[in-house]
């Protein structure tokens, strides 16, 4: 990923600087998505407990991932990872387990949510947002009909070398496979060959991988398409963009992001009162109005506002196609690799 060098060196930065007070009674050090959280909910929970929340971003799953390999764990209290990543920290050994009772909100986890196949039971994590990641395309340059794939893969030529893709190698491959209708971590070595073929073939119509400000090159109009999540979708409409969300026929992806204890984490006590914080309806929903997506927390939706709920971008139709990204066992995933690797030269 382009950006893990960056977040490597942000992370040693950071460590150097919380280190000497990692066990300090008065914070809870988190490890957070770009543009995810308004600072008002922070400033508020810092309010109500006396603990200040010291925040550093990251850009993607693998991102993350990466940081936290290099030696992030014993610095960060929590972090926000994807649902697959959630499941690969696991394995990795790099999450610790809570008990319910630990938690005096856990009951308003959503029963959808409580029982995931990433984290049964919810051991290690609680959901946060939930949404989908497809593509916007701005009705200017293209009025034609955008709920396929081809969008991105075979593109019009309006839209051709006008199209950015996120930086986010499972959400490509992911769209990719949805497009050939083959599955994910697929073994099969003509599938595999077909997904190398059709993204080396389609790269000539992309001008970039760019995930954390593809919101403002859509508004700027830098790019005429970009693969994107649907939250950071309808505020870059918002924002004057004269945009379209696609829920493409042949295949989105439905995610939920999700708030995990961290191995060895030096404010534990800290962090699960944060956790807790985040489920409580009212400050859940804070985040959904200002990030433009969904929670998993039961009776969120009652203070969320009106023109949440009625966002298009939040109303996938109710024969959509939407698909988790899977986790691919460790020699599958390392042909995925390859063909990112391949992709990215």
């Amino acid at each position: 990923m382009k950006q893990t060098l960056k977040h490597c060196l942000a992370v040693a930065a950071l460590t150097g600087a919380v280190s000497s007070a990692a066990s300090a009674e008065d914070q809870v050090v988190l490890y957070h998505w770009f543009e995810y959280i308004p600072q008002e909910l922070l400033e508020k929970f810092t309010s109500e407990t006396g603990i200040k929340v010291v925040m550093d971003t990251f850009d993607s799953n693998e991102a993350l991932l990466a940081s936290l390999k290099a030696g992030a764990i014993g610095t960060y209290d929590l972090a926000v990872p994807g649902d697959y990543m959630v499941e690969i920290l696991a394995n990795q050994d790099l999450l610790d387990n809570f008990t319910p009772d630990e938690l005096e909100n856990f009951g308003n986890i959503a029963d959808k949510w409580l029982n995931v196949d990433f984290d049964q039971g919810r051991k290690s994590s609680i959901p946060y947002q939930w949404g989908t990641t497809s593509f916007s395309v701005n009705r200017d340059v293209f009025q034609g009909d955008i709920d396929q794939l081809s969008i991105l893969f075979d593109p019009p030529q309006e839209l051709s070398g006008k199209i950015n893709m996120l930086d986010a190698q499972n959400d490509v491959l992911a769209l990719a496979s949805f497009y050939l209708d083959i599955p994910q971590c697929s073994n099969d070595r003509e599938q595999l060959k077909a997904l190398n073929d059709l993204l080396q073939s389609a790269k000539q119509h992309w001008v970039s991988f760019n995930s954390d400000t593809t919101k403002d090159i859509l508004v700027s109009g830098d790019v005429a398409t970009s693969m994107i999540w649907n939250g950071f979708g309808a505020r870059a409409r918002i924002e004057g963009a004269n945009i379209e969300y696609a829920f493409p026929d042949d295949g989105y992806i439905v995610w939920m992001d999700n708030v995990v204890l961290l191995k060895d984490a030096p404010n534990r006590e800290n962090a699960l009162k944060f956790m807790d914080f985040l489920l409580l309806p009212e400050n859940i929903a804070a985040v959904s109005d200002y990030a433009r997506y969904e929670s998993g927390v039961k009776g969120a939706k009652e203070h969320v506002s009106d023109e949440l709920r009625e966002m298009p971008e939040l109303n996938a139709p109710e024969d959509g196609e939407g698909h988790f990204v899977k986790v691919c066992d460790a020699e599958t995933q390392a042909v995925y690799d390859q063909i990112w690797t391949n992709l990215r030269k």
